[in-house]
């Protein structure tokens, strides 16, 4: 049957006005992070540890313990999101929440004795060593969750009188040492996580000193520099990269040290207290006012008629907006250059390759071109080749830091630079376009290479619970495919059969209900499906069956677009899961409306 037009139109037509009608006052979007378990126990562990006389922060730790029970799942144990299967870190730091702040409840007391089954039945044992063995192995080289995670549970008591030998020693003197030097020292942490690693490493080296004389003397005298490192990366806000998580962790550390009276944590404290919402809970992190700003933005440019909504006036305000969040200055957490954007307009966000590019997008698709504009283009093209890999590839945050989760190169941070970098290339000096085209033909090198065999890529940042190893293959490979799309493919010999792969591989993932999920056989969601239709939007009669039937479910299942539940797609730090109220809204507008020109063409 073929697809209804009208009824498409009117799908579209509903998700555009409903994005616009999510717009701040100020003209941008802000959006909803979701409510986090992982956030909440570590917010209310942190001001339980801090809140001596049990007065303070008392409400906000009643709230958040009310909270939590009710937000447990029914196996007994907790997921990142109030939508996501439970998982041993969450699980485990949710019982050290309860544990640290208990308030006597049969609540309470019912919640631990559910979650001691759940971790049971997961480890086999309430024993320190395999609790602790069960959290190491869901990280495996990355202590940038582990190493804080087992900290929790030895001030709670969970893992026993000698708990913190089962708390790696992370070398928090490294800190001391220049910036610069920090991508050649193989830090086991990733670059995002640096307050933790001196935080942390600095709770377990007065709980456990080490027993090397060398080492010992190491700690000591490198203490207070450590110390001043934490408040020197510590943005105005008081929290680290705006995030709740990594922000208790430090806080955790340093009241767990007895640094009761800190700057840092007083900062930290502030930030959490400011950042609890009404219901008892925390989020991941305050918002990504910037990022969504740019997906709605780019997603709302594939169809005219929701331009044309955007009044010549609100174009420019946005712009001026994009504008304002670009980094002119070095900056002080990851010692990155000017020129990058971060997620949100907060000043604890960090410039990142993922947000540079689409402020790139939003820019172009906002028609500005102002010479203010074009110098800040140009040193956002910079900035993005600047930070490219060796193997072509483009990473989050820092050249060449290591190859730890979330600090290697990423096919979906690789292919949304070749986008950015294909939009502005004409409007570039000689110099610097020959650059790009150099980053370019590295980057489709590094794709290449990257692609599996059937066809698919993994992305970095996105990640689906149900999937095998929980990789969003959906989203990797359609944000791959629409990018190779945009790149002129015709000049890159290679470009066309890897776009070929990718299509083949999306079509034959296509769910029998006509939907996508993050891989072959995981439930349809509104996200991937509007990701999977946009990236299969070129006009191919391979992919037009495939097409009409993903246009059909999410006019379904958006009711017309009126109704877009999200999912928990979103990958934080280490693995932590979200998801974000704007994100069905925008992927559906964006794959709907570039299907709708497809099928127009056809």
């Amino acid at each position: 049957m073929a697809i209804d037009l009208k009824a498409l139109d009117v799908t579209v037509a509903n998700l555009s006005r409903r994005l616009l009608e999510c717009r701040t006052s100020a003209g941008y979007w802000k959006g909803e992070l979701s409510s986090s378990a992982l956030s909440t126990a570590t917010a209310v562990s942190a001001l339980a540890l801090s809140d001596l006389d049990g007065i303070r922060y008392g409400g906000l730790i009643r709230g958040g313990l009310g909270w939590l029970s009710r937000s447990q799942n029914r196996d007994g144990g907790w997921g990142d999101t109030v939508l996501s299967l439970s998982n041993i870190s969450t699980t485990a730091l949710a019982l050290a929440a309860m544990e640290l702040a208990d308030d006597g409840t049969e609540r309470c007391a019912r919640a631990i004795r559910s979650t001691e089954r759940w971790l049971t039945y997961e480890t086999g044992s309430l024993e320190p060593g395999p609790l602790a063995a069960a959290v190491v192995r869901r990280y495996g080289n990355d202590r940038t969750f582990s190493a804080p995670i087992l900290a929790v549970l030895a001030l709670g008591g969970r893992l026993g009188r000698k708990g913190w030998r089962y708390v790696p020693q992370l070398p928090f003197e490294l800190a001391a040492l220049p910036q610069g030097w920090f991508r050649w020292l193989q830090l086991p942490v990733v670059s995002y996580a640096l307050p933790a690693l001196v935080a942390i490493g600095q709770l377990r080296h007065q709980r456990r000193p080490s027993l090397n004389p060398v080492s010992l003397a190491l700690r000591r005298l490198t203490r207070e520099r450590t110390l001043r490192v934490l408040e020197e990366m510590q943005p105005a806000s008081g929290g680290y990269l705006e995030a709740v998580p990594l922000t208790s962790f430090v806080g955790i550390s340093l009241a767990g040290a007895g640094l009761t009276e800190h700057p840092v944590l007083r900062r930290g404290l502030k930030f959490l207290v400011q950042s609890a919402r009404p219901d008892g809970s925390w989020p991941i992190d305050t918002n990504l006012a910037t990022w969504v700003t740019t997906l709605a933005v780019n997603a709302l440019a594939e169809t005219p008629a929701s331009c044309e909504a955007l009044t010549p006036s609100g174009r420019g305000a946005l712009a001026q907006w994009l504008l304002k969040q670009q980094y002119r200055l070095k900056h002080p957490y990851t010692g990155a250059a000017p020129g990058g954007w971060g997620w949100t307009d907060l000043p604890g966000a960090v410039p990142d390759a993922d947000d540079t590019a689409d402020a790139l997008l939003a820019l172009r698709n906002l028609g500005a071109r102002a010479s203010v504009v074009r110098r800040a283009v140009e040193g956002g093209i910079g900035w993005l080749v600047d930070v490219q890999n060796r193997d072509g590839g483009i990473p989050t945050f820092c050249r060449g830091w290591g190859k730890l989760p979330f600090d290697r190169s990423g096919p979906d941070l690789t292919a949304h630079a070749l986008l950015a970098w294909a939009a502005w290339h004409d409007d570039l000096t000689k110099g610097l376009r020959t650059r790009v085209e150099r980053a370019t033909r590295r980057s489709i090198r590094y794709l290449r290479e990257l692609q599996r065999p059937d066809g698919e890529w993994a992305p970095l940042w996105f990640g689906n619970e149900h999937a095998e190893g929980e990789y969003n293959l959906t989203y990797g490979t359609a944000r791959v495919l629409a990018a190779l799309r945009g790149i002129a493919p015709r000049d890159f010999r290679e470009v066309p059969p890897m776009m070929a792969r990718a299509r083949r591989w999306l079509v034959a993932t296509q769910n029998r209900d006509g939907g996508w999920g993050g891989g072959p056989v995981t439930p349809s969601s509104i996200e991937e499906t509007g990701l999977a239709l946009g990236a299969l939007a070129d006009g191919s009669a391979e992919a037009a069956p495939a097409l009409e039937r993903g246009v059909r479910w999410l006019m379904e299942g958006t009711e017309w677009g009126i109704v877009t539940p999200p999912t928990p797609i979103g990958f934080y730090f280490a693995r932590l899961w979200y998801f974000e109220t704007l994100y069905p809204l925008v992927f559906a507008l964006w794959g709907a409306a570039r299907a709708r020109s497809a099928l127009a063409r056809s």
